[in-house]
């Protein structure tokens, strides 16, 4: 074929033949842009239906059968040996002579789509028609390390990327006085997989997550220093900031982040204050998450600033319920009666508050949110009250961000062992945040010791019967 008369044979050449090339001086810009600020925002593989998620992170694992997952059967079995009918599992704590323990908690329908929901969360039922609960959920491990960083990075093992850090390193962000990227720790202490869950493990530096602190006071040193003016602090920047480029030498991730940091951390002294400042919300919605009283403060405080993040456009926030030792978390060896309760009600309200705010602003629409924990609970009773660990069917849920609402995906067997219909993996979970992102599983992945690494490992699937 002449050359005069070639056709366009992929999109490299699209983009030099189209408009005389100006097609190629576009995406040479972007990608300029791009090489200057890694955080930059970039465009999505495919059209996105959410701009931000926030995941509710129920750290110790929530019971199914207290919560979203009704086994009457259960409850009728109760206090006997499991049928042979449904299986072996593997326990970490529960004993071979272990008899099925039926839950207290009732359920009843709610909303036009009628989904079951326990008495331990009549604030998050009220909001029933906007979430798509998956009752089929199901992981690899039964212990929390494992499964908490296969729950954040779809890995068992630490060293790699979370799912917030690969949602920021596929999409950059949309503020550049905020972080792209924040977790919201519950005050009460660290968790079985510390920090590395949250981590950007081997990807660039800059990826890493904004660690905020406990408390009425997430991010200390916001104003300028009593004494120091805007042009003080503004020459210091300047100066740190060559300063460390005269000594870059090469690629340096690590040296690129801290720069960065000092970038961000002065642009967040001069606009971050005010969104850090809730006191400013009215009254009405502070009431609606629970500030100002016990024992719904903290995650009220904690839920109200996630939304006020994706509003002023960082991407990914985590905001996580339970810290310290077990029964600090959701984490009910003991008493499942006593630990779900008090969980239950300093999580339930903010919870729900937090789906009616963004409702109400109009933000649901491009925020995915995301509620679960590590495993859910066992059918059968360690101890006399207590559950153990259960990773091999479990219920989250997922709600906004373009999920069809009023929605039930899979099922667990009769006594809620198994997950036996419509199974679905820590990875389809991960693949389906992405998707709701605009970001391809296949398409978002970074190279790493000779291997193209990405969040889903080998193959999720999109739950296609929620988007």
């Amino acid at each position: 074929m002449s050359e005069h008369v070639r056709y366009t044979r992929n999109r490299r050449e699209f983009l030099g033949d189209a408009f005389c090339g100006f097609g190629a001086l576009a995406y040479g810009a972007l990608e300029a842009q791009a090489a200057t600020n890694p955080l930059a925002p970039k465009l999505p593989h495919h059209a996105a239906k959410a701009k931000s998620v926030i995941f509710l992170f129920m750290a110790g694992g929530p019971s199914h059968m207290e919560t979203f997952d009704p086994k009457p059967l259960l409850n009728q079995l109760h206090g006997q040996k499991r049928p042979a009918e449904f299986g072996d599992v593997k326990y970490q704590f529960v004993t071979s002579d272990a008899k099925l323990l039926g839950t207290k908690r009732s359920f009843q329908k709610y909303g036009k789509s009628g989904i079951e929901v326990s008495d331990l969360l009549p604030h998050t039922a009220e909001c029933v028609d906007d979430l798509a609960v998956i009752r089929s959920c199901h992981g690899d491990m039964v212990v929390h390390s494992a499964a908490q960083y296969q729950l954040m990075t779809g890995r068992i093992i630490p060293g790699f990327p979370s799912m917030g850090a690969w949602t920021v390193y596929g999409l950059g962000t949309e503020s550049n006085s905020l972080p792209a990227y924040c977790v919201l720790p519950d005050p009460h202490g660290a968790l079985e997989a510390g920090q590395p869950m949250y981590l950007n493990g081997f990807l660039p530096a800059v990826y890493q997550p904004t660690m905020m602190r406990p408390g009425s006071k997430p991010v200390l040193n916001l104003g300028l220093p009593q004494g120091v003016q805007i042009e003080d602090r503004t020459k210091t920047i300047k100066y740190l900031k060559a300063m460390n480029q005269a000594a870059f030498a090469g690629e340096d991730n690590e040296l690129e982040a801290r720069i960065a940091a000092y970038d961000l951390a002065f642009k967040m002294q001069m606009e971050a204050p005010e969104v850090f400042d809730i006191s400013k919300e009215d009254e009405k919605t502070k009431e609606m998450y629970g500030i100002g009283k016990e024992p719904t403060d903290d995650y009220g405080r904690r839920c109200l600033l996630a939304r006020r993040l994706v509003e002023k456009g960082v991407r990914f926030v985590c905001v996580t319920s339970g810290g310290g030792p077990g029964n600090l978390q959701w984490d009910a060896h003991d008493d499942i009666e006593e630990n779900h309760l008090r969980m239950a009600k300093q999580t339930d309200q903010p919870v729900a508050a937090l789906l009616k705010d963004l409702k109400r602003r109009g933000l649901l629409d491009q925020t995915l949110v995301l509620w679960g924990g590590e495993f859910g609970r066992s059918p059968e009773s360690q101890g006399n009250k207590g559950r153990d660990h259960h990773n091999l069917g479990f219920s989250m849920w997922m709600a906004g961000g373009g999920i069809k609402g009023g929605t039930i995906v899979g099922a667990t067997d009769a006594i809620g062992l198994k997950a036996v219909e419509k199974p679905y993996h820590f990875r389809d979970i991960h693949t389906t945040v992405l998707n709701q992102m605009g970001l391809n599983q296949h398409a978002l992945s970074y190279m790493h010791l000779g291997r193209k690494e990405r969040l889903t490992e080998i193959e999720g699937m999109v739950i296609k019967e929620i988007v």
